[in-house]
Order: structure tokens, then C-alpha cells, then sequence
């Protein structure tokens, strides 16, 4: 894989955001009042409970990690939509661009990006409401590992089903998180679900960050074999992705679908 194209791919989304305050300001507007209104609800939560539960490291710590999940997967496919509505996409593949170099050069766009945002979550989570993020100690590189992994594998699929299925589908990317949320357990333990449920989120890398997570909160000791498992997975999970999109990508040149490609196309 040549690193040129790659950072090709990544200037032009530079320029895109240098020239549009637009699209930078999304990276740190949403963040901020999701870190905003779950703070408050979990100061209103710990003077409701008093001591007994820390909901600003149980609850205002899972949504900033949920946060960084969503920037990860939407850091990825709004680089590939910015392409699709511009109708830039066909022109990149009219270079010699490969396939595999343009989606490292989203995915590195996406991770840049999700630093910008994850710093914002952080200083705004501990200065205001006095989230200690790095109390999670070694277990936090694991836990932004996970969901980083699986961010990514789900921001290529996501990619692949609206170069499948046209630019009309892209409604059907963002509500991809909320739609994973309830069999992860983000806010609950896995416990409270039914067993279709944890069948379900047993296949789903965020589910191990979110409950050792909660064991480190009160007090437990975080079992390190489902973390590996989570990593181990999540990478299967990239691989299976980004052969989907090979595939999709392959059948689009075949049928010409990717020559038709334009913002009215819904095929």
C-alpha cells in the first residue's frame, strides 16, 4: 500500500473542513452537549442517591466512551459521504487509487478527527463535572482499543451498504449506534436482558468494555480474557467488513453501478 494516496485521501478531507467551519464545528458542538447534559443528570442522580453510587464514573464515563464509539464510525463514513454528495467518488477511482488505500486514508481521517473530539469530551467531562477518566488505569487502553476496533469495522460497513445500495441509504447509517446500544449494555449490565439479548451482545465487542468498565467502578477487579476476546473479535469483525466492501465495490464496477454513481442515485 503506497502512504501517497493515502494522505491524498486525507488532505483533501483537511481542505474540506479548512474551508467549511461548518463541518468542524459538529466535531465539537455535539460532543459538548451530550458531556454537558449527561453531567448534569448525573449530578441531579448523585444528590438523589447521595454516596452510594457513582454515577458520574458509572454513567457520564460510559457516555463519553459511547462518544468516542459513535465519532469513530461516523468519522469514517462522513469522509466517504463528503465524497458522495460532492460527487467526487467516481473521480477518485479513476486514479489509480486501490481500494485498500482509500479506505486507510478514511479511517485515518475518522481517527484524527475522534481525537479532537475525544479531548473536548475529556476536559469538559473532568473540569466540569470532575469525571477522573484515568482512574480506569491500564484497563482504559484496552477499553479505547474495543471500541476504536469496532468503530472502524462498523464505519466500513457502513460505507459498503450505501455504495450498495446508493447515496438515499445514508439515513440508515447514522442511526447504526443507537440501534447497537440496548444489547451492549452501555448504561445496564448485560444481566437485565434477555437471553436473545445476550446472545446478541455476546458477539459485540462494546459489551465487554462497558461491563468491566462497571466493575472497576465498584471496586472489582476487570477480567482481562473477555477483553482479549473483545480486541480479537473486533479485528475479525474489520476483516469480515472490509471484505464486504470489496466485494460490493467489485460488484459495483461490474454492473456499472459505480459509473451511475450520483446523489440522485438510489439503486
Amino acid at each position: 500500500m503506497r502512504m501517497r494516496p493515502v494522505a491524498g485521501v486525507m488532505l483533501r478531507q483537511f481542505y474540506l473542513m479548512r474551508g467549511s467551519p461548518a463541518r468542524v464545528l459538529p466535531m465539537f458542538a455535539w460532543v459538548a452537549i451530550d458531556i454537558v447534559l449527561w453531567g448534569f443528570i448525573t449530578r441531579y442522580l448523585g444528590s438523589v442517591a447521595g454516596t452510594r453510587v457513582n454515577f458520574v464514573a458509572s454513567l457520564l464515563g460510559a457516555v463519553l466512551m459511547w462518544d468516542f464509539f459513535t465519532r469513530i464510525m461516523q468519522g469514517v463514513t462522513t469522509a466517504f459521504l463528503e465524497d458522495v454528495w460532492s460527487r467526487n467518488f467516481l473521480n477518485f477511482f479513476a486514479t489509480p487509487l486501490a481500494i485498500s488505500e482509500y479506505l486507510t486514508g478514511l479511517i485515518a481521517t475518522s481517527i484524527l478527527a475522534s481525537l479532537v473530539g475525544l479531548s473536548v469530551m475529556l476536559v469538559l467531562a473532568s473540569t466540569v463535572f470532575g469525571l477522573s477518566f484515568f482512574a480506569l488505569g491500564l484497563a482504559l487502553v484496552p477499553f479505547l482499543l474495543i471500541l476504536f476496533l469496532f468503530g472502524i469495522a462498523l464505519g466500513v460497513l457502513a460505507t459498503a451498504l450505501v455504495l450498495r445500495l446508493g447515496p438515499a441509504s445514508e439515513w440508515m447509517v447514522w442511526p447504526l449506534p443507537a440501534l447497537i446500544s440496548p444489547f451492549v449494555g452501555v448504561f445496564y449490565p448485560l444481566a437485565t436482558l434477555p437471553a436473545w439479548m445476550r446472545a446478541v451482545a455476546h458477539a459485540l465487542p462494546p459489551s465487554y468494555v462497558f461491563q468491566d468498565m462497571r466493575a472497576i467502578v465498584a471496586g472489582r477487579a476487570f477480567a482481562v480474557g473477555p477483553l482479549i476476546g473483545g480486541i480479537v473479535l473486533a479485528l475479525a469483525q474489520i476483516a469480515l467488513c472490509t471484505l464486504f466492501f470489496v466485494r460490493v465495490y467489485r460488484y459495483a464496477v461490474r454492473t456499472g453501478l459505480l459509473a451511475r454513481y450520483s446523489a440522485e442515485s438510489a439503486n
